[in-house]
């Protein structure tokens, strides 16, 4: 997401400071005229040098990895942003637009949808979600103290150029067929450049304070499978696992001695429904995206042109035995859906 913000910062006209750490890979800025100052989150020294002569202020920065420790996300989400906006202030920065996540506003109930005046809930136990939340707080708490913050929340971002992978990694997964069942939940699904330019908006026309959702599209994981079964013709998951049973086995692989596939806090995250509403970018800051079909396909061809002989050589149907589960799974759900009447 940052490189799309720093190539649309450019596009506008600006000059742009980009900021990474020592380690970064910097594939996504080449052939881009921006200057690159080196930094980490908590370094304040590093910070100060990198916001001088800086009127705006885009933090894209963060972890987005839902299997992070609860102490590692509270450290780059929570404390990193609690230093970025105090430096700001310092600095005197004329606006800051904070790179937020639909995450900080927490689940819909299921077959809902939440806008920007949705209450987080309490014990939602997904630590990346908590520690977004508390991300926002701190630029809120330091925004009381006179710096102007505009808050973005994106949905679940597709597009290309997610070299690491973060969001787009479902995408990855689902093509190596490596997903071998899904749950009942739901994400939205939002491209990386309508999130970019969203950012330039609220920039531009966003007010103080508040928090802007971009997101396009609603999608349940059976429904966002079938269309990347469509797109790819790899065969989509045909198991959907009750989010309990997921979960147990997720808890069980976590105390065992190897490393579990999942986690309860991934599995946790994907049982949610994580949809949106976005009436409020789009009549405040003008927001348009582009087709969310479009969105999705240009993802799928991106990772099937990234990934080459690997994806070639993989195969397009999900094993035998896992089409089997899926069968005795319909089964026993309708002799109990009898039994019951």
């Amino acid at each position: 997401m940052g490189s799309h913000v720093a190539r649309a910062l450019v596009a506008r006209g600006d000059d742009v400071r980009v900021t990474v750490r020592a380690s970064s890979p910097r594939e996504a800025l080449a052939g881009l005229d921006v200057e690159v100052a080196v930094a980490q989150l908590g370094d304040r020294a590093a910070l100060r040098r990198a916001l001088r002569g800086v009127e705006r202020v885009f933090h894209v920065a963060g972890t987005t990895h839902l299997r992070a420790a609860p102490a590692e996300l509270g450290r780059v989400n929570v404390e990193g942003t609690r230093t970025v906006m105090e430096e700001a202030l310092r600095a005197g920065v004329e606006r800051v637009v904070h790179t937020s996540s639909i995450g900080a506003v927490g689940p819909a109930r299921p077959n809902g949808a939440v806008d920007e005046r949705h209450p987080f809930p309490s014990g939602l136990g997904v630590p990346y979600a908590e520690s977004k939340h508390a991300a926002e707080t701190e630029a809120l708490r330091v925004a009381a103290h006179g710096l102007p913050v505009v808050i973005v929340c994106p949905a679940h971002v597709f597009g290309p150029g997610d070299r690491v992978p973060t969001s787009t990694g479902v995408v990855r997964r689902f093509l190596l067929r490596q997903i071998p069942a899904y749950l009942p939940g739901a994400i939205n699904i939002v491209d990386v450049a309508d999130v970019a330019a969203g950012h330039l908006l609220a920039d531009e026309r966003g007010e103080p304070g508040e928090r802007y959702i971009l997101g396009t599209r609603n999608y349940t994981w059976e429904r966002l499978f079938a269309e990347l079964e469509r797109l790819s013709g790899v065969e989509a998951p045909a198991l959907e696992l009750p989010a309990a049973i997921a979960l147990a086995f997720a808890e069980a692989g976590a105390r065992g001695p190897f490393p579990a596939p999942v986690s309860p806090a991934e599995i946790r995250a994907a049982s949610l429904w994580w949809t949106c509403r976005s009436t409020k970018a789009r009549r405040e800051l003008g927001w348009t995206t582009r087709s969310h079909e479009d969105t999705v396909e240009e993802t799928v061809r991106w990772w099937e042109e990234r990934l080459g002989d690997r994806y070639a050589r993989a195969p397009r149907s999900q094993p035998a035995a896992w089409k089997l589960a899926a069968a005795l799974a319909r089964a026993a759900e309708g002799i109990g859906g009898r039994l019951v009447r």
